[in-house]
């Protein structure tokens, strides 16, 4: 239990950052799938 711990410990990295990636993907997808208000031109400013 304690050497999966320490794995863990370790290697948070390697699992957070695809988790983060996902993440960001999946909101940006949902941004870009929102209509303009009347006064934009674009999503991202």
């Amino acid at each position: 239990m304690m050497n999966l711990l320490q794995i863990i410990c370790d290697h948070w990295v390697h699992s957070h950052v695809p988790v983060g990636l996902a993440f960001g993907c999946y909101l940006d997808r949902k941004n870009d799938g929102r209509k303009l208000r009347s006064n934009e031109e674009v999503t991202w400013m």
